[in-house]
């Protein structure tokens, strides 16, 4: 046999899987006696560390990203401009502006990559206790290390419960059973003897063997696997809203620009550096330079939040879209139930004279042995108040453990008397054959091994013998059949209350489940989740109409889940729900599972996933249950809510700055200075940052980017606010209403003082506004996080007080004292109030309500009936077009007030007889009964679209 170099195995050009395991060693150049510390560091080397690939970034890089994206260059062509273009009129360069401009853009950057940095560290710590131990032979001795750092031709020790850490072939020892189900979907253990492969994410069920490694990481079976799937990050939905909302923003931004410099220059003949500074000031004030720092920060807050509720956020996207989520693609094993077999004690059946369920369950924990660590034995012993109990007062002969072939188990044991006893269980119909009955009682136990397997529930028979001979041997006499233990995985005791509420949330929650539908339905039926489910030969056009009657995308849609699916057919249910635009949440656990995790909105790597499954998922679960996600999502809501009332308030105070400070500049000539401008910008994005912290009511159900109600809302709002700045800067300018009013003196004449009123007004107005978007009824009955207000009040002590005393003549503004401050606080305050009012308006407005209402002329009506005559003309017409009829020649007619009530009556009353005539005539057919009756409880027969059959 040629000799290869490590390089070779390395670039695979030898099949280690199927070579005898003597081969392997020469290949590998080791030996059983496991390899040195040094060696095992040089092939660390060679092949790397035993995990998938993962991606690293820049740090620097990654912090003047935060500077690169539309916002960002605006405010980087004001500072510019605010030097280059600025640079005339005989004035120097504007270096006051150029230079805040630049503090605010790395302020935002700063804040932005802590947070993000902050909460990427704490994922990784948490993902890092997740990495899995080993125990590894080297220096000839036995050592517990970390399985990233397994290298080709190390020793491993491998026993039950240990997922396998890297593809390996087995050595001398006892077979192992070995659980595959994560990488290949076999839901039973398979057998594994010596000299046979295993691979790496598949977990020990029963013995213990060492083996001898023959790939690691992205070279396993599992690692090709996971390499398959593209972890590149789709542009989630938040991009595209944060790119819509900046277009937007510019967009006004320029509109507002272009009009001051057609008529500032052509039309005003103002000068030069005047008109500069007056584009400066929409610039600055208008761009939302905080917004992806804002979002960026709450996101990175929200996710630290959710990882400390057992939810690790990998794409902090995710948070946003798992906010929206509306369908739920849960996993039953494990996720729903306990993943742990039990015995339920209340249809435990007793076939046996003189005995009841106790003994019946006492009897099978005797035919049980703990140290097997059989899944079946476990359970049925810890359904004892002792365990001790199945060994009390005994003395063990023999134990027959169970085997493929005879599917059973036995103890013959001697009891406190000296009398012998022999007990077995095991498959039922192993039982029976075993017990001589008469064929009417074999009938009855038949049927209840039906009942049990109509509702999911697995059989296990118990009988029982007297052994006179007291001879392990001896054949004892007839034997009895003593009763059927149903055994079930049981859900987890908060899965049926936490459906409940997800439910209550709006998220419908889908069982996907590889178990039979009979076992899917019987632990829908314990959860209240709903027993619609179909098998999986469903979703590949096996429907049948008799049972659905719906295609295959409203089945899918309808279906409260689905039983026998294997992880093909996981994707395909995503994509078939992503189609009918829901946003969807897939959970999983294995290799198999990372394409649908992959494809779904929110994919949610369970507790104990295989490395693959969280490199899939967006979100890793550190906790068993479903609980977590429902939790994740309610905070998800708060977050998102956050991110929408903040998205709101930026809009706003685009449209206030540009067409407020626009208006001023045109209709007064008042150039107001740009640094003041960025002072507000400073100290709005100061206090912005604390809406991360905020406290919110998360919505009712799922939530989602309306963009059309950020639009109507921010400009409405923002008109509003500019439209009393522009009254604000009449009444101070060109009247002495604050003189007659609040006995301050006037400043008509004074321009700097007016630059320190104007700002102040512009700087409480608009910080206020964020009250009024965090807020669903009065901004002043729904109490802000501390933090928010305290950053309020602090940035407009700060405010005033410049207002108040700053004398600064490079921005042309003097100080205007503590009444006129007062002053202006009190117009602020009575201005504040009708932005509630607006807001419930525009919602009124956008929810549709209100143009029903102006359609059906109920909401100016002066009729005491509220329109009844237009609802009944409406039905007329309505019953006209179901019968075939023709409509009136002027169908307006009939919801004019000015038509008459007599000719509606008379339209409804012979509609009416006719829809009765119809319905007699629908009677006559049982598909008509029931269409009869699906119209009378109001239902809609479109949706239903069912087949009748007798």
């Amino acid at each position: 046999m040629a000799s290869i170099s490590l390089e070779d195995v390395r670039n695979e050009t030898v099949d280690l899987e199927t070579i005898p395991v003597q081969e392997v060693f020469q290949h590998l150049k080791c030996s059983k006696q496991g390899l040195s510390a040094s060696e095992a560091e040089n092939r660390l080397r060679i092949f790397g560390p035993n995990k998938l690939e993962e991606k690293t970034e820049n740090k620097l890089l990654k912090f003047l990203g935060f500077m690169w994206n539309p916002l960002s260059w605006v405010m980087e062509a004001a500072a510019i401009m605010a030097i280059v273009l600025a640079n005339g009129g005989g004035k120097p360069p504007d270096w006051q502006d150029f230079v805040g401009i630049v503090v605010l853009l790395f302020i935002n950057s700063t804040i932005s990559f802590i947070e993000e940095n902050n909460a990427g560290n704490a994922a990784a710590a948490l993902m890092a206790g997740l990495a899995p131990k080993t125990k590894v032979l080297r220096d000839g001795k036995w050592l517990e290390m970390d399985a990233s750092i397994l290298v080709p031709g190390d020793i491993i020790s491998i026993k039950l419960g240990d997922i396998i850490p890297a593809d390996a072939r087995l050595l001398e020892g006892d077979p192992l059973k070995v659980d595959q189900a994560a990488l290949t979907g076999e839901s039973m253990p398979v057998n594994k003897h010596a000299g046979q492969g295993v691979f790496s994410g598949s977990t020990v069920k029963q013995g213990e063997i060492e083996a001898v490694v023959i790939a690691t990481g992205v070279h396993t079976f599992f690692g090709k696997a996971a390499h398959l799937v593209d972890s590149t990050n789709n542009v989630g939905h938040f991009q595209l809203v944060l790119t819509a909302i900046g277009n937007f923003c510019i967009i006004s931004i320029a509109a507002g620009m272009l009009v001051e410099v057609v008529v500032m220059y052509p039309i005003q003949h103002r000068a030069y550096r005047d008109g500069i500074d007056n584009l400066l000031v929409l610039l600055i004030g208008g761009i939302p330079i905080a917004m992806p720092t804002v979002l960026s920060v709450t996101m990175a807050i929200g996710s630290h939040r959710l990882s400390q509720q057992g939810a690790i956020t990998k794409r902090m996207t995710a948070i946003e879209e798992m906010a929206g989520m509306d369908v739920l693609c849960s996993d039953k094993t494990g996720t729903l139930t306990l993943n742990k077999l039990t015995v339920d004690k209340s249809l435990i059946e007793v076939c046996g004279r003189g005995i009841d369920k106790d003994t019946v369950l006492l009897y099978a924990a005797r035919a049980s042995r703990v140290e097997n660590q059989d899944a079946i034995d476990t359970c049925i012993v810890g359904m004892l108040a002792d365990p001790k109990e199945a060994r009390a007062g005994i003395q063990e002969v023999h134990f027959l453990p169970f085997n493929p072939v005879e599917k059973r188990t036995a103890i013959t044991y001697i009891d406190g008397n000296g009398d012998w006893h022999r007990i077995s269980k095991g498959a039922p119909e192993q039982i029976i054959e075993l017990c001589r009955m008469p064929k009417e009682a074999e009938k009855r136990i038949h049927s209840l091994i039906d009942s049990y397997a109509d509702r999911g529930l697995r059989s296990l028979g118990v009988s029982y013998q007297q052994v006179p001979a007291k001879n392990k041997d001896s054949p004892g006499e007839p034997w009895q059949f003593t009763g059927l233990l149903p055994l079930f995985d049981p859900p987890r005791h908060d899965s049926a209350e936490t459906i409940r509420r997800a439910l209550h949330l709006g998220v419908n929650v889908k069982m996907i489940t590889g178990d039979q539908l009979a076992i899917g339905k019987e632990t829908a039926r314990r959860l209240g989740m709903g027993t619609n489910m179909y098998p999986s030969t469903t979703l590949l056009g096996d429907k049948s109409t008799e049972m659905s009657g719906l295609p295959i995308d409203e089945l899918i849609e309808k279906a409260d889940g689905f039983a026998g699916v294997f992880p093909e057919h996981k994707y395909e249910i995503v994509k078939r729900l992503q189609d009918r635009k829901h946003i969807c949440g897939m959970t999983g656990d294995g290799v198999n599972d990372a394409p649908a995790l992959k494809k779904a909105d929110i994919g949610i790597a369970v507790d104990d996933a295989t490395d693959a499954a969280r490199s899939a998922s967006d979100i890793v679960l550190t906790e068993p249950g479903l609980s977590v996600i429902v939790s994740a999502v309610l905070t998800s809501r708060a977050i998102f809510q956050r991110m929408k009332n903040y998205t709101i308030y930026a809009v706003s105070i685009t449209i206030r700055i540009v067409l407020g400070f626009m208006l001023v500049a045109l209709l007064w000539k008042f150039d107001f200075a740009p640094f003041m401008v960025l002072i507000i910008a400073i100290l709005n994005d100061g206090t912005i940052m604390t809406i991360s912290k905020d406290r919110v009511k998360p919505s009712p159900t799922p939530d989602s980017w309306k963009l059309k109600e950020i639009f109507a809302t921010g400009v409405v709002l923002g008109t509003y606010m500019a439209l009393v700045t522009v009254l604000f800067f009449y009444l101070a300018h060109d009247t002495d209403f604050f003189t007659e009013t609040f006995g301050v003196r006037s400043i008509k004449e004074n321009e700097k003082e007016l630059m320190a009123a104007l700002y102040l007004q512009v700087s409480i107005i608009s910080q206020a506004l964020i009250f009024v978007t965090r807020s669903r009824s009065w901004s002043f009955v729904e109490r802000p996080g501390f933090l928010l207000l305290a950053a309020f009040l602090a940035a407009q002590l700060v405010a005033t007080c410049i207002a108040v005393y700053a004398n600064w003549e490079f921005c042309r503004m003097q100080g205007i004292g503590w009444g006129w401050g007062a002053s202006i606080w009190a117009f602020s305050i009575v201005t504040y109030i009708p932005l509630d009012v607006l807001k419930f308006i525009i919602r009124y407005a956008l929810s549709g309500r209100a143009w029903n209402n102006i359609n059906n002329k109920t909401a100016f009506t002066n009729k005491s009936d509220y329109g009844k005559v237009e609802r009944e003309a409406q039905w007329a017409t309505a019953q006209r077009t179901l019968h075939g009829l023709n409509q009136p020649s002027n169908n307006s007619d009939l919801f004019n007030d000015n038509s008459g009530y007599r000719e509606l009556s008379e339209i409804a009353e012979q509609a009416a007889k006719r829809a009765e005539v119809a319905r007699l005539r629908e009677l006559h057919t049982l598909k008509g009964h029931v269409e009869s009756v699906v119209k009378l409880k109001g239902l809609d027969i479109e949706t239903i679209n069912q087949s009748y059959t007798v």
